[in-house]
């Protein structure tokens, strides 16, 4: 149970509870161990999530795990379990768990765990450690990924202990939980007791951590412990929280003739044009962009139309992980369909040029940070670079065991540029433009520059003093916006700035050359597809 008053703790505890789950960024380590002093309580607690600014943002540094630990256990006088808050995309996740591994050699805690990962990220920490005893994970009848993605399936074949965070999925969950109301009342249950009952019903893994505010509650969820249901009304929750336990043979076994394709791959791979390909042959496209909501509302379509008799489907959607595809697997097996998964395994450096290439296509320049945001709201397919990073640390790679017909991967090969001039990239800054010598006179010369504290007034005297040095044609651009994860898609590595000029100015790129010293140049080389060297060698 999360808890955050001592009288409630101690309701709890009298009403049966022998578990406690907190954190150091919850600051309330203090309380929880005044409350649970000589009591027979185990307690969870983690580490690698810090509040600067009263933001969440991980920290999964082998340093900071270690002093956090000590600190907790310095607070707390014992910890039963010690979890890895949040994997730090900063740092590689084996040094995170080796550093909890080490925790418990050390006696610093009894046992360890990470929390907020998928099956991927799980079945990673544990060939690391082996140890690991439990996984906690955001689990209620509203967020079912972690069932979903094969998470608790692990932990039940593992015989590890998943704790489930946020049950009732917090005030808005309680609230939709009327829909249970008159099933609730006819047991002599609430709820939330309900909810809580058939989350333990899913998995003898499961171990739900409603977070209590009041005495009544907590002995409420206290009360769902002991509750037993029967399969009649785990089923009857099933359908009302929309969760399938339609578990048939594949499809081709069976010889049908319906087909769902499932298109997956990171933002800006190329999806959509292979989805068209489907389209001209017959296939309906279920694809949440187009139809707008969420992928709830478009496997619901999916549903209606195979219930009327479509014989085609295709999605074209991100489908990151197992969770997210999980429905489409159940909804076509409901429907005696083969599905099949086709994976666009675009790179993430092709996947930012589809991405700039694509803005640039629609709104004719690379649009400023807060645009992107703004226009996200109603253009699904405009984002900034931070989409593609979230995708490639969520994404699981599709496996046949997830109830696949079939997997095929494709890599969509490079667009090639419509230009005819060749360019000449080289870098700019303060001092001056960073320029080879010998350019030929039909050759491009093109200065980008990244100058964040550099008002527009000073970039412009100094495009103006470097036109007039260089004595020939040349294109300036810079990058404005401030140092840390990149919010533009102007700043190298990223290609927006080469690409924009190419097109403004019928670059062939892959005539052209980019010229630096550094792993940015080279990365910028490597997104635009074209040339690098630290010295002119240019051959036009």
């Amino acid at each position: 149970m999360r808890v955050t008053d001592a009288a409630v703790i101690d309701a709890a505890i009298d009403a049966g509870v022998d578990l406690i789950d907190t954190a150091d960024a919850y600051e309330n380590e203090a309380l929880v161990a005044r409350a649970i002093a000589s009591r027979a309580v185990k307690i969870v607690t983690k580490g690698g999530l810090v509040r600067p600014g009263g933001a969440w943002v991980p920290d999964g540094r082998a340093s900071h795990l270690a002093a956090a630990a000590r600190a907790s256990l310095a607070r707390l006088g014992a910890i039963d379990l010690y979890l890895l808050h949040a994997i730090d995309p900063r740092v590689p996740l084996a040094t995170s768990v080796r550093a909890i591994d080490r925790l418990r050699d050390d006696g610093v805690v009894r046992g360890i765990g990470v929390s907020n990962v998928n099956l991927a990220q799980l079945d990673e920490a544990l060939a690391i450690a082996p140890a690991i005893e439990a996984v906690e994970v955001e689990l209620s009848p509203w967020r079912l990924d972690a069932l979903r993605g094969g998470v608790v399936a692990a932990c039940e074949r593992r015989g590890l202990t998943l704790l489930a965070h946020r049950p009732l999925g917090g005030a808005a969950g309680v609230r939709r939980l009327s829909r249970v109301a008159p099933l609730a009342e006819s047991l002599g249950l609430t709820p939330a007791e309900l909810a809580l009952a058939w989350l333990r019903a899913k998995s003898p893994a499961i171990v739900p951590l409603p977070g209590a505010t009041r005495i009544e509650t907590a002995r409420s969820a206290a009360r769902a412990q002991a509750i037993a249901l029967d399969r009649d009304v785990v089923a009857r929750l099933d359908e009302l929280f929309e969760i399938s336990t339609v578990r048939p043979e594949r499809a081709a076994a069976r010889g049908e003739s319906k087909d769902v394709v499932l298109i997956m791959g990171i933002p800006a791979a190329g999806k959509s044009t292979l989805a068209a390909s489907y389209v001209d042959r017959g296939y309906l496209r279920f694809n949440r962009d187009e139809r707008g909501g969420s992928l709830a509302h478009t496997h619901r379509a999916l549903d209606a139309a195979l219930a009327d008799g479509a014989a085609r489907a295709i999605l074209d959607n991100t489908y990151v992980n197992r969770a997210a595809r999980a429905p489409v697997i159940e909804l076509a097996r409901r429907h005696g369909a083969r599905v099949t998964c086709i994976h666009v395994a675009t790179s993430l450096e092709d996947a930012q040029t589809n991405a700039c290439a694509r803005m640039l296509a629609r709104y004719g320049r690379l649009l400023e940070p807060d645009e992107i945001k703004r226009i996200a709201k109603k253009d699904p397919g405009t984002f900034g670079p931070h989409a593609q990073f979230r995708w490639r640390r969520e994404h699981e790679a599709p496996s046949l065991d997830e109830g696949f017909d079939a997997i095929e991967i494709v890599t969509p090969p490079r667009a090639i540029s419509g230009g005819d001039r060749a360019a000449i990239f080289v870098t700019l800054d303060q001092a001056g433009l960073h320029a080879p010598s010998a350019i030929p006179d039909d050759v491009l010369l093109v200065g980008l520059a990244w100058l964040p504290d550099v008002s527009s007034e000073t970039w412009d005297a100094l495009a103006d003093r470097t036109r007039a040095l260089v004595g020939r044609e040349v294109v300036l651009a810079r990058c404005p916006h401030a140092a840390g994860p990149p919010v533009c898609w102007c700043r190298k590595p990223l290609p927006g700035l080469g690409l924009a000029i190419a097109r403004a100015h019928a670059i062939d790129l892959s005539r052209s050359l980019v010229v630096g010293r550094g792993a940015a140049d080279r990365g910028f080389a490597e997104r635009l597809g074209i040339r690098y060297g630290e010295t002119l060698s240019i051959d036009v």
